[in-house]
């Protein structure tokens, strides 16, 4: 996948190509079905095809008090997406000038000049441009006059609920990770890099990593079942997530517990797949009675991830979603 960044946007890159628009946070099942039928069709037409996003979320420049927290980061939603087997990423820098160019000038200037577009692919409800001015209605009625198709997906789910961004980032925010798989299509993630804490787990005889990650959307406090990407391989772990209320801490930390793995890993970057949340944090009366809630902790992460299936895709740490 050849992504495309900076003022390169505005040059004529493609004669032909087939397009979809969207932020495509989380990269989604919602999504993955868009760039699943984005191929398709590319490959039924001939010419290549492209996805469109943009950097920064809008609302973070338009609105960043509501500003939602993002499921990926930029890197790993470009991951996502090139995985899906797309041939080019657009990346419009979004800024506060950017957002003023009406929807007829984005698609002239950028997908009909840029990318020479002959065929779009929106999601349900898609809007975009200035105010969000530009819809189906837009996209029709340009296509007409520039020569261009247009396709409008319904939209996907299952048992009654529609597949989106905001769902998934409801379940994370709840400790929900099995209903976040089921609309992410794998397990919930975050990546980062282990550094050093107050070596608390070390002196109850839990060695745990301390994960500084650059990913916003945080799972809700609690001790979690995860599995964890590290050197290329894959290790089971106890995650917890919290200010370890036992010792007074007042700083939210990311701590994982790493089953059956021996060796320093400071400054490592790891990726923390979220399986199954156990319980929330407490506060315990005593050092003894913590280290027994966290042996049991352990026992119960043993027994959950046993049922977990072993297909983990490492490219961007893909774990297949299961019942939990």
């Amino acid at each position: 996948m050849q992504i495309v960044t900076g003022t390169n946007i505005y040059d004529r890159i493609l004669d032909a190509s087939i397009v979809t628009i969207g932020n495509f946070d989380g990269v989604h099942r919602g999504h993955e079905e868009i760039f699943r039928h984005l191929k398709q069709k590319s490959m039924e037409l001939g010419i290549p095809s492209v996805v469109v996003t943009f950097e920064p979320h809008p609302l973070k420049i338009l609105a960043p008090e509501s500003a939602p927290l993002l499921i990926t980061t930029f890197e790993q939603k470009a991951a996502l997406i090139e995985n899906s087997g797309v041939d080019y990423l657009l990346v419009v820098s979004f800024s506060r000038e950017f957002s003023r160019l009406s929807a007829k000038d984005f698609v002239l200037k950028i997908l009909c000049h840029s990318l020479g577009m002959k065929y779009i692919i929106i999601g349900h409800d898609y809007a975009f441009g200035r105010g969000r001015e530009g819809n189906f209605n837009t996209l029709e009625s340009l296509g007409a006059l520039h020569g261009f198709t247009l396709e409008d997906l319904p939209p996907l789910g299952e048992q009654g609920i529609v597949f989106s961004s905001s769902l998934v980032r409801s379940a994370v925010a709840d400790g929900d990770m099995p209903a976040a798989s089921r609309i992410l299509g794998r397990s919930y993630q975050i990546s980062g890099t282990v550094v050093h804490g107050r070596n608390v787990g070390q002196g109850l005889g839990f060695p745990t990593a301390n994960i500084d990650t650059p990913n916003e959307l945080i799972p809700a406090d609690g001790v979690y079942a995860v599995l964890v990407e590290v050197d290329g391989a894959v290790v089971k772990g106890a995650c917890n997530i919290g200010c370890n209320p036992t010792f007074g801490g007042k700083i939210r930390s990311i701590e994982v517990f790493l089953l059956d793995f021996t060796g320093c890993i400071y400054d490592t970057e790891v990726t923390v797949q979220f399986v199954r949340r156990l319980r929330p944090v407490l506060r315990f009366a005593d050092v003894d009675a913590l280290k027994n809630a966290i042996s049991e902790d352990v026992a119960h992460v043993r027994s959950i991830l046993e049922t977990v299936s072993s297909t983990y895709r490492n490219n961007v740490g893909r774990l297949e979603p299961c019942a939990l």
